[in-house]
């Protein structure tokens, strides 16, 4: 019997972000100086294939580094921690190795200037997420007001609207956060937005990229992790741009086959966090049963790389 012709559209950038690539590196590179186990606090990034390939080599993943002993090295995951946690950890004289993104650094620090010239700040974010969690830990409670929503804004409680300045986590859907920003130049028109734009390059890209296959399938698959946010702001651009069915799966176990029937082009991205051969196993499912054409869309190259610390740069 015939197999039923598929378009399969494949979303060019996806996947690994340098972000990630450093982080998992960083803690590949730990593993190889310090021997196993290893620590890191919280997932090293939100993908369970890759932590469980970690953990799976001796990496041991804790939520707090009360869980570390003091003589083992620990990582700091890619989404940033509260100014505490290194402090904690040179308190008890830990090794310890940042793998933060330098693009959330880089929030960090345009907070934490923001905050030396008197400024209150104001975090678009998600609340809880790791990343905001971290980035609002930079600076002493009550200096960092969350928004997650355009209402939000109309119920916020400031300070001095004249000495406000507004940063964002990284990994936000591109459009609602225009929207928010908007909002808040709109309440507050004397505040500071960014020098640059804080969601990342990956981000950007990869949301852009559904938008541009968006008329051409019927339905979208995006593989990434329940907790990562810019994996579920994927799904969430493509059901906005025209995608009736849009979902996000971590293996390609989690394909709902049934709801695809009859759909005759299929939208395919990865979250930045997701590794590849988890893209290839989707198509490879996919082409167990179908007559798959694949056809790239592409709206962008990266080159983006960044340098491991330099505790593990010798090892690099």
């Amino acid at each position: 019997m015939a197999l039923i012709p598929l378009t399969l559209y494949l979303a060019a950038p996806r996947g690994f972000c340098a972000g990630v690539d450093r982080a998992i590196k960083i803690v590949e590179l730990a593993l190889e100086k310090w021997g196993a186990p290893v620590y890191v606090r919280h997932e090293i990034v939100h993908n369970r294939f890759v932590v469980d390939g970690l953990r799976a080599r001796g990496a041991v993943f804790v939520e707090e580094l009360a869980d570390c002993p003091p003589d083992r090295p620990v990582i700091f995951s890619a989404h940033g921690v509260p100014k505490s946690v290194p402090a904690e950890a040179a308190g008890r004289r830990m090794i310890a190795v940042d793998a933060t993104c330098p693009l959330v650094t880089k929030v960090h620090n345009e907070a934490a200037r923001h905050h030396e010239n008197g400024l209150q700040m104001v975090m678009i974010g998600h609340a809880g997420h790791p990343e905001t969690v971290g980035t609002m830990g930079q600076l002493p409670p009550g200096e960092v007001l969350l928004v997650e929503t355009v209402a939000d804004v109309a119920h916020l409680s400031v300070r001095d609207p004249g000495r406000l300045a507004f940063v964002t986590q990284t990994t936000l859907s591109v459009d609602d956060t225009a929207d928010i920003a908007a909002a808040l130049v709109a309440r507050f028109p004397a505040i500071q937005a960014p020098a640059h734009e804080d969601i990342c390059y990956a981000t950007t890209n990869r949301q852009a990229a559904v938008k541009a296959m968006a008329p051409k399938i019927d339905a979208l698959l995006v593989i990434g992790a329940p907790n990562s946010s810019n994996s579920k702001r994927l799904v969430e651009v493509g059901r906005a741009a025209g995608c009736a069915y849009a979902q996000l799966i971590q293996r390609a176990d989690d394909i709902d086959w049934r709801a695809l029937a009859g759909v005759g082009a299929i939208g395919l991205t990865a979250g930045a966090s997701a590794p590849e051969v988890l893209v290839d196993e989707v198509i490879d499912a996919f082409r167990r049963r179908f007559a798959v054409t694949v056809e790239r869309v592409e709206t962008a190259i990266e080159n983006v790389e960044f340098r491991v610390p330099r505790v593990l740069r010798a090892l690099a």
